[in-house]
């Protein structure tokens, strides 16, 4: 049986995410959670008959062979970026 998640527990979560949550959507979102926790733990529970399921469609990997190909010139190419800088494209760091 699954814990029944809490006001607090989702006050703790909203907090660690950095979220605001009102006081009137507690309840609604302690019910959700609950919820999505229940029906994880249904597909950890579930049987598996069979080691072949992890491919019930059919699918098979649908990417090319990478081929290497001669590029353009670096040079050519940092024309239109003023020339870039030490080689490279130089962009703004908008972190400093």
């Amino acid at each position: 049986m699954v814990n029944m998640i809490k006001r607090e527990d989702i006050l703790n979560i909203a907090g660690l995410s950095k979220l605001f949550v009102e006081e009137n959507e507690l309840d609604n979102l302690a019910k959700e959670m609950e919820n999505i926790v229940k029906f994880a733990d249904e597909i950890n529970n579930a049987e598996i008959s069979s080691d072949e399921f992890d491919n019930i469609n059919g699918l098979c990997n649908v990417l090319r062979e990478d081929i290497a190909k001669e590029s353009f010139d670096r040079e050519l190419i940092l024309k239109n970026a003023d020339g870039g800088k030490n080689g490279f494209f130089q962009i703004k760091n908008y972190n400093q």
